[in-house]
């Protein structure tokens, strides 16, 4: 797949923040399926589920970036493995699941929403 995907955009969710990790697709890929370990090449875009912004996006920075999954958040740990290159997810993450409670990092105690488009695995 290459790179060049137009940003997505995040509908406002509606409701209480999930307590789970919640993963749907929403294009299916026919590529090289990633699994826990992979090193992954991704173009993603991340908001905060409570106020709908944006904190992160790659396609912002016109790159996508490259990382083994092993050193990212919990939920992109668990979102990511089944997904095929190609392929573009939404995952809803927990706080629990992302950067634990308030205090430590900017983003903790927020439940978050990435839309990542899988490019490689290797």
């Amino acid at each position: 797949m290459s790179d060049d995907r137009t940003k997505p955009e995040i509908d406002a969710p509606e409701g209480p923040a999930p307590t789970e990790l919640l993963s749907r697709d929403i294009i299916f890929g026919d590529g090289d399926e990633a699994k826990p370990g992979d090193t992954v090449t991704v173009h993603y875009l991340g908001v905060e589920y409570e106020t709908g912004e944006e904190f992160d996006s790659s396609w912002n920075r016109g790159e996508s970036i490259q990382f083994p999954l092993r050193g990212l958040i919990q939920g992109w740990q668990e979102g990511i493995p089944g997904m095929r290159v190609g392929g573009r997810r939404e995952l809803v993450i927990p706080p629990a699941l992302a950067y634990g409670p308030p205090g430590g990092h900017f983003l903790g105690g927020k439940t978050l929403i990435f839309v990542i488009d899988l490019i490689d695995v290797a």
